[in-house]
Order: C-alpha cells, then structure tokens, then sequence
C-alpha cells in the first residue's frame, strides 16, 4: 500500500482522522497477514516508510510506524505519505543457531 493520507479534512475532527487513518493501516496489516505465505516462508514481514511527502518518507519499523505518522500530525503537516509493501520472510531464530553449534563440537 502506499497512500498518501489528508490530515486536516474540512468538517471533520483531526481525532475522528486520524482513528480513521489508524483504522485503514490496521485493516490492510491484518488482511496481508491473512494472506498465504509461499513455500518456505514462515511470516509475512512488512517494507514500512512514513513521512510528509514520498521524498521525505523514511523507513520505519512497523512497530513505530503510527508513532511516525503521530510525529507528522504534530508538526502541522497537512498530509502523510505512508508505505506498506508485504513481503514474505523466514525466522531465522537462536534455536537454529544453537543446533549448529552443536553439530560443529561433536
């Protein structure tokens, strides 16, 4: 998804859009999770980037992608551009680290 989202609509409460803005990202982050992972992927991981403008938009972490938008919405900004691209990734977790090093001592 990449959107650029209005900040300030015309007889609407800045409140009312910006639930409705966290509403939508929510929404498109569950339904893409919901989606079928290929084979040999363990989760879908998720390509963020948030800022002003699409020039000025910066990666982010999906965890602190609203507190991005949050901070533009605080400076006065009239619109924020948000990025949300799905990708499929495999976990690469310190279990499979540990049999490794396991099989390197015997």
């Amino acid at each position: 998804m990449r959107k650029i989202f209005p900040l300030q609509i015309e007889g609407r409460h800045p409140d009312r859009v910006m639930d409705a803005l966290r509403h939508e990202i929510r929404k498109y982050i569950k339904r893409e999770r919901r989606r079928e992972l290929p084979a040999g992927a363990d989760y879908w991981d998720f390509d963020c980037r948030c800022g002003s403008t699409r020039d000025d938009a910066q990666p982010v972490h999906l965890a602190s992608l609203l507190a991005c938008i949050d901070a533009v919405a605080a400076a006065q900004g009239r619109e924020v551009y948000v990025e949300i691209l799905a990708r499929p990734a495999k976990r690469t977790g310190a279990a499979s680290k540990h049999e490794d090093e396991d099989q390197n001592e015997v």
